[in-house]
């Protein structure tokens, strides 16, 4: 091909101006992509963060769950251990009860066996 059949080609084309869309639209459309790819990750990454915060939502919630199941775990626990604490005062002064017990009936100075230990 001669200089002719290009100009000719050119002309035919859109001229000067068809040359430089061209050659523009050739640089530009890589830029395109680029935008569009940009474009993607953004929306890729709100959804991401989105989900992010539905999921750190879901596990303050559970968290406060959980924090009110051992508070309530605590109480019973405390009363547990209150009760546990009064039935063995009531056993110790059983204990103590039965070793204070007098074995002479009716004698008006009763001794109790763990004075004669």
């Amino acid at each position: 091909m001669d200089i002719t059949e290009l100009v000719t080609l050119a002309g035919a084309v859109g001229g000067m101006q068809g040359i430089v869309e061209l050659a523009r639209w050739l640089r530009s459309r890589k830029m395109e992509q680029r935008k569009e790819d940009a474009d993607i990750t953004a929306v890729e990454n709100q959804n991401s963060r989105m989900q992010i915060d539905w999921l750190e939502k879901r596990l303050a919630e559970r968290d406060a769950k959980i924090d009110a199941i051992y508070a309530e775990f605590r109480k019973e626990q405390t009363l547990r251990i209150g009760e546990i604490h009064q039935r063995h005062e009531v056993e110790l002064r059983l204990t103590e009860a039965e070793a204070r017990k007098c074995l002479v009936r009716g004698c008006p100075s009763r001794i109790p066996p763990e004075v004669n230990s």
